[in-house]
């Protein structure tokens, strides 16, 4: 027997369950290098990545990404909000990689079971913060101004602002308005207020309803995974939601009315596409409630690819957009 067969595991204690009573114990051993490039590629979450395809939704609207100059700087943003999130995934893990052994499900992270090292993931993430930041500054100086803001509010969620109940709400729900406001500074174009408000609360409506999977999920070990968890009551999350999602449709109808309006002005005559968007973008917005209400809405990623409804509603919505815009 070779003395890396003989190298002992460290063993942790994972809690299972809605209730957390359940234990199992975890063997941490040291990967293979092999097997940690592996690891590395799922501790950069490619599974969210399409949360950047946000930095599209301002140039599409406009009509710019038509254009090659800002089709070209709109692609070239998503990549770095890419490299920038991707940096922010590996600290955060590297952060919470204690009570992420006490989640069901965050257990399996490669740097929460030790598949990946955490100077390896340290050294990953600095260098994707440097390219990133350095990428951004290139294509525009205010993108630049965008991508550190967005690093330095993540990071600042990493160390400390996660534990303050409402402010981490509200510091993750930024993450997904500054991806649009980057769309808009790559590709050049002005983004509507009524857009950018629609984008904040929406995303606070996803991140409310996050929460509140996790502590179904958790159950009495809710704070020993996530502290501000313990401070939300279900009924005000609920209300948070309610708020989030009335003026998230409230926004999203003026902004299609405000388009619709300007659309047609330009073309001499009514088009009717935009106002029709509405119907398949409330659909989706009460599907995301059906779904947190069911205590679905932890991963809304994993919603997103699973959910045939909220699919079809997607389509639906994109091909009117699109059509209004471009037909």
């Amino acid at each position: 027997m070779t003395s890396s067969q003989c190298q002992p595991a460290e063993a942790v204690i994972v809690l299972e369950g809605p209730d957390a009573t359940a234990a199992r114990e975890v063997s941490l051993i040291p990967a293979r290098p092999q097997s940690q490039l592996w690891a590395l590629a799922s501790a950069l979450r490619p599974r969210q990545w399409p949360k950047n395809v946000l930095v599209f939704a301002a140039p599409v609207a406009s009509g710019a990404i038509l254009h090659s100059g800002p089709l070209t700087r709109t692609f070239a943003a998503f990549w770095v909000l890419v490299a920038a999130s991707a940096a922010t995934y590996l600290l955060n893990d590297i952060t919470d990689r204690e009570s992420d052994r006490l989640h069901p499900v965050k257990s399996r992270r490669p740097i929460a079971s030790g598949r990946l090292g955490v100077k390896t993931a340290l050294a990953v993430a600095s260098a994707l913060t440097l390219i990133s930041c350095a990428a951004a500054l290139l294509l525009s100086p205010f993108l630049g101004a965008i991508v550190v803001s967005y690093l330095a509010i993540s990071t600042a969620y990493t160390l400390f602002l996660k534990r303050l109940a409402v402010i981490e709400l509200a510091s993750v729900a930024s993450g997904f308005t500054l991806r649009a406001v980057a769309g808009g500074a790559a590709a050049h174009v002005a983004i509507s207020p009524w857009f950018l408000v629609m984008v904040s609360f929406g995303a606070l409506f996803v991140v409310a309803g996050k929460r509140r999977s996790e502590q179904v999920a958790l159950g009495s070990a809710k704070t020993v995974h996530r502290r501000s968890l313990g401070a939300y009551p279900p009924e005000f999350l609920r209300s948070v939601r309610l708020l989030a999602m009335a003026v998230t449709v409230t926004t999203y109808c003026l902004w299609a009315f405000q388009r619709a309006s300007e659309l047609s002005l330009g073309r001499g005559a009514h088009l009717v596409w935009f106002e029709l968007s509405i119907v398949p973008f409330v659909t989706a917005v009460l599907l995301v409630e059906l779904a947190v209400q069911r205590g679905k809405g932890g991963e809304p990623e994993e919603l997103a690819l699973t959910d045939h409804a909220l699919q079809l509603c997607g389509l639906a919505w994109v091909a009117m957009v699109v059509i209004g815009i471009y037909a």
